[in-house]
């Protein structure tokens, strides 16, 4: 039972959303069997700690006292059950948008002809749309809607001499589907720089024909979606990023959070990277400001909770850049919102990283010495900045003692992709050969130098670069 998709989901659940979960299951609405409520308090029990068996005969126990088990109604039992716990989970995006609620309002009235309704389904709907914070292309789809019952409730096709809203019902429409369009065809491009895939989009030409004839920066997605199109599409092109940045300090508040961190925030992200990859290092501190930007507008939290990924790039960067009171005050100030279970390890590699970049390598080395963590970036990471705190202190035992228990963990971890593991590979041969050059011993220098030239695959390289050239006084 531990393995099925009822059980999944309500691991999920915190206590809240049990009992929320547990009214939605109880009311005789949506269901009059108690033995789908004693099922779940068994679940949900056995998911807090009591000390329940989940053998189906045991739990068929719970719900026919001394029946023979049934295998068929024991399975429709939790079928049944699922359904509506599935009923709940759609129930609760449909309570948490209201103007969809108006919008299938408006299309009761107009089915069940309720006339003594119609004024109230329209003035509804319309005071719902005044309120509504987010401009993305959903808010078009559903003022879509919207304008197509009004349509229908004032029987327009009735009225043939009068004005109707036709207009705001294509204008919506519209906008809708340049937005919706503009971002598919924007994630098919950015993944196909990742994977090799080929994808056929029709009406494109169309579109960006439409898009330079018109002028759509008015309407947030599409005006969005269109200049990360052209970041993506002509990204030699630099004005394109500092359009697309400051459409995002106008409109960026006007999403939901995880559209604009994972989308539109993360498209401008991937611009920067891309242009630091290709060594233009002033768009290290462009990638700081965005990330500087998602903290002002409080976007860089979903539910409370930060991504462990951002909480290691914001810092990585704020590093590069010199920001190292910074970082630590971000540190201090966001670890608290990191899901728990990683809460701690991340802490301690991130502190790490300040402490590094400030030369204090005590610190660095009380943070990592007795810290093993579970995730490979972060192991990675970790015995990497080990291998330079320990070359940078002349610790040449632990260091040597270090190449061999990274590399061992290379051969350990297949997981890891093999290129990945070249690198860090690469990373210990090349640090050991450091150790083995007198500094001023400019021949031994070139050479190195040379063959780490001709090496691709190489983990640390501009660190690398560093000690070489510290080598040659």
């Amino acid at each position: 039972m531990h393995n099925s998709k009822l059980y999944a989901i309500l691991r999920h659940f915190d206590k809240y959303e049990q009992n929320r979960c547990r009214k939605y299951i109880t009311s005789p609405y949506f269901n009059r069997s108690d033995a789908l409520a004693s099922l779940y308090d068994h679940f949900t029990g056995h998911i807090n700690g009591k000390a329940v068996k989940l053998g189906k005969e045991e739990v068929w126990e719970v719900l026919q006292p001394g029946s023979p088990y049934d295998d068929t109604r024991y399975r429709k039992y939790c079928s049944d059950l699922l359904k509506l716990v599935e009923g709940y989970l759609a129930q609760q995006v449909y309570e948490q948008n209201p103007i969809e609620q108006a919008a299938h309002f408006m299309q009761a009235v107009e089915n069940r002809r309720i006339d003594a309704l119609t004024a109230t389904a329209m003035r509804t709907a319309k005071r719902i749309s005044a309120k509504q914070k987010y401009r993305s292309a959903d808010y078009y789809l559903h003022q879509y809607q919207i304008e197509r019952q009004k349509y229908d409730l004032t029987e327009f096709e009735n009225k043939r001499s009068d004005r109707t809203n036709i207009e705001d019902i294509s204008k919506n429409l519209d906008l809708f589907y340049l937005a919706e369009k503009l971002r598919i065809l924007c994630a098919g491009i950015t993944q196909q720089t990742f994977v090799k895939v080929e994808y056929q989009f029709s009406l494109v030409n169309e579109i960006l024909q439409e898009l330079q004839q018109v002028d759509y920066s008015d309407y947030p997605p599409v005006a969005l979606y269109y200049q990360i199109y052209l970041t993506l599409t002509e990204s030699e092109k630099e004005e394109h990023y500092h359009k697309l940045k400051n459409l995002l300090n106008d409109y960026g508040h006007l999403f939901p959070a995880r559209e604009a961190k994972d989308v539109l925030y993360m498209a401008a992200q991937n611009y920067c990277i891309r242009k630091i990859n290709k060594g233009n290092r002033q768009f290290t501190q462009e990638l700081f400001s965005l990330y500087q930007d998602l903290l002002s507008k409080d976007i860089l939290t979903v539910d409370g909770e930060l991504s462990p990924w951002y909480f290691k790039n914001i810092i990585n960067i704020s590093l590069r850049v010199g920001e190292y009171d910074w970082a630590e005050e971000f540190i201090k100030a966001y670890s608290p919102s990191l899901p728990e279970q990683v809460r701690e390890n991340s802490l301690s590699y991130n502190l790490a990283q300040v402490f590094f970049f400030r030369k204090e390598y005590e610190k660095v080395l009380e943070q990592l010495r007795n810290v093993e963590y579970d995730d490979v970036a972060y192991n990675l990471g970790s015995k990497t900045m080990l291998l330079h705190t320990y070359y940078e202190t002349d610790e040449i035992e632990p260091l040597h003692s270090l190449f061999e228990s990274f590399r061992a963990y290379l051969n350990r971890h297949k997981d890891i992709p093999a290129n990945r593991r070249k690198n860090y590979g690469n990373l210990i041969r090349f640090t050991r050969k450091l150790t083995r050059i007198v500094p001023g011993d400019h021949a031994s220098v070139e050479k190195l130098r040379k063959e780490l030239g001709e090496t691709k695959n190489v983990a640390s390289l501009n660190w690398l670069k560093e000690k070489l050239a510290e080598l040659e006084h």
